[in-house]
């Protein structure tokens, strides 16, 4: 495993200023009062350990943050004040607030800070250098600091001034967030224990073709279920009706294959198949032989046998990577499917024979749904960044805090 830089690393901090970039790009709404309230604090209680750690060390913390796309542009509707009570309730800590992320105003305040204090910097997206990457913009934003910590997995994936940029110039490290994802991911598909495998879902084969490539050569079970597991149907002659399915991507689903079997890598397809001809709740709909869809119904979801058969396959698992839920799980009753194998996933984890680690939005929705997110080794919030890593690419963020 790449070994990656920590906050021990960094040595004594008290009295040392600490820009710590966090993710608080979290889901906001209006009240009655017409103020932004937080709806899910999920990222703020996740760089909670690592600014609590780093002010009982005697840091000064600077929390730095996107929020929304402003586009370069100050935009008080995007900016990150009402997000310092959150920060406080989370953290326990008082947390000050100040309208913007560089300049001699910011430099004069983070000078003045008592050791262990909390500052909360304005939307890094407010400059247009940010997303580019600017090396002076970096350079102002190290002016703040003495040390860069990084504690946002879901930005790794970008090149960016507060991700890279910043780490170039500082002593950087992971927080303790960081430290704990990139711990879980070595151990899923890095350095695994073997046999590993990967539950890949979701509606398109087009945006996880990188996903599929790279896996093929990595897992030794390979399940595709939502509608991508149509679009493999299809390329092997079955007719899935009026399915989701990307017919022009057949022969890429077959070099896919064909791949895997050169691996020893043995993908699991479904068999049977849950079909209706309108997608809404409630919707009437039979289980079926995937080979006897009729032409106006669509596969919603995966058959209980095929569900049953990636259960008893988890059972001879020892890793687990699942990314995308396996049918419409929204609507029930096609969340079947989905839940029985997250169920099994989840009693497998807590019975210590299987290490699981899942990412992606909807799949943390999928599981909590299946009420067993909190049974899971290891739940990536993080979108991008994750894919991009089950992709086998290399995360910039994380790659500047490797040690050398």
């Amino acid at each position: 495993m790449a070994i990656f830089k920590n906050i021990e690393s960094l040595g004594a901090l008290a009295g040392k200023r600490v820009l710590l970039r966090a993710d608080l790009n979290v889901p906001m709404k209006l009240d009655d009062d017409g103020n932004r309230v937080v709806t899910d604090d999920t990222r703020i209680q996740s760089v909670t350990p690592t600014i609590k750690a780093l002010a009982r060390a005697g840091a000064r913390v600077l929390v730095l943050s996107h929020f929304g796309r402003p586009k370069g542009e100050r935009n008080l509707d995007l900016s990150l004040e009402p997000l310092g009570q959150p920060l406080a309730n989370a953290t326990r800590l008082p947390v000050s607030y100040i309208d913007d992320c560089i300049g001699a105003e910011v430099i004069e305040t983070t000078n003045a800070m008592e050791d262990g204090a909390v500052l909360l910097l304005e939307n890094v997206r407010f400059y247009a250098e940010e997303t580019e990457n600017d090396p002076d913009f970096a350079a102002e934003l190290a002016k703040n600091a003495d040390f860069f910590v990084n504690d946002a997995f879901s930005c790794c994936h970008r090149s960016h001034a507060s991700t890279v940029g910043i780490a170039e110039i500082l002593p950087s490290a992971a927080g303790l967030a960081l430290e704990k994802e990139l711990v879980a991911l070595e151990s899923a598909l890095g350095t695994p224990v073997h046999p590993v495998a990967a539950l890949v879902g979701g509606a398109k084969v087009s945006t996880k073709l990188d996903v599929l490539t790279h896996l093929v050569e990595k897992v030794d079970h390979l399940i595709i279920g939502g509608g991508m597991a149509n679009t493999f149907l299809a390329a092997q002659g079955v007719d899935v009706g009026a399915s989701l399915c990307e017919h022009d991507l057949a022969s890429t689903a077959i070099a896919i294959m064909e791949n895997a079997a050169k691996s020893g890598c043995k993908i699991h397809l479904p068999s049977d198949v849950v079909v209706a001809k309108e997608f809404k709740a409630g919707a009437k709909n039979r289980a079926i032989s995937a080979n006897d869809v009729a032409s106006d119904e669509m596969i919603l979801d995966v058959g209980a046998a095929s569900a049953a058969d990636v259960a008893s396959a988890l059972e001879s698992c020892k890793t687990l990577i699942w990314n995308g839920p396996m049918g419409a799980f929204e609507i029930e009753p096609f969340d079947a499917a989905t839940v029985t194998v997250a169920k099994v996933a989840g009693a497998l984890t807590e019975a210590g024979a299987l290490i699981s680690v899942a990412g992606g939005g909807d799949t943390v929705a999928a599981l909590n749904h299946a009420g067993v997110a909190d049974q899971f080794s290891h739940i990536s919030t993080a979108g991008g960044a994750f894919l991009e890593w089950m992709e086998g690419k290399e995360l910039p963020g994380v790659a500047v805090l490797l040690a050398h």
